[in-house]
């Protein structure tokens, strides 16, 4: 059966932390999971924060790293071989998982949706669309690790490494399912918002070939123009 294991990986991140933690052990009082912090090395505080925690915790660790991406991978090596995985960062919250994780079987990656702020939600796409940008976010994904026992984040991407593993799975023919009650939070402000587009063409365009590049490339002035078109107003006798 597979186990449901929460990484939390943060860095000098401690107003947030608490929170975080809090809604992760909420779900564990009804859903048998395993939880893991890896910490950055902060200075903030948020070791403290962990430490208020760390008997309710399957394993945590505070050291320096080479960014999220390094953190995650140092979380996956950690969590158990028949885990299905989901990562938070500080400030995310778990809003709800879904029950009997096993009747997905124990190859099957499950997503949900994910509240984004107080008046957005993000609504997962895994079709064409995964080919194009960044169409689930892993605060309400569930990974099998069966599917990839190495720690599967490229570190040469600093932004959408999971991004990137996210095409890898689906090119290799991972099975995707929908699970409404899998819905997480994300706290607005994160380091994909302000992230550019190259990083994900490059994604694109080494996972999936010139063509899917090129659309991606429309898609995204396509987004950028339809705002603008939007506010124009017809001038009246023309």
């Amino acid at each position: 059966m597979p186990r449901i294991c929460v990484i939390t990986v943060v860095r000098d991140g401690a107003q947030f932390l608490e929170g975080t933690i809090l809604s992760v052990l909420e779900q564990k009082e009804r859903v048998d999971l395993d939880y893991i912090v890896i910490d950055g090395g902060s200075t903030d505080g948020s070791v403290d924060v962990i430490r208020r925690y760390a008997d309710r915790l399957l394993y945590w660790v505070s050291e320096p790293d080479r960014g999220v991406y390094d953190a995650m991978n140092k979380g996956w090596a950690a969590a158990g071989d028949d885990s299905s995985i989901l990562f938070l960062g500080a400030g995310d919250r778990i809003v709800s998982l879904p029950d009997h994780l096993e009747r997905f079987g124990d190859k099957v990656i499950v997503y949900g949706t994910v509240r984004m702020g107080e008046d957005r939600v993000f609504h997962p796409r895994c079709d064409f669309h995964l080919k194009l940008y960044n169409s689930l976010h892993h605060q309400a994904l569930l990974v099998p690790k069966a599917l990839h026992p190495a720690p599967p984040f490229d570190l040469r991407y600093r932004v959408y490494a999971d991004f990137d593993f996210n095409q890898r799975l689906a090119n290799s023919g991972a099975r995707f399912v929908y699970a409404p009650q899998l819905i997480g939070y994300a706290r607005p402000g994160g380091v994909s918002d302000r992230a550019g587009f190259a990083e994900t063409l490059r994604i694109v365009y080494r996972n999936s070939g010139f063509l899917w590049a090129a659309l991606a490339v429309s898609g995204y002035y396509a987004m950028k123009i339809f705002p603008l078109m939007k506010r124009l107003r017809p001038i009246r006798g023309i």
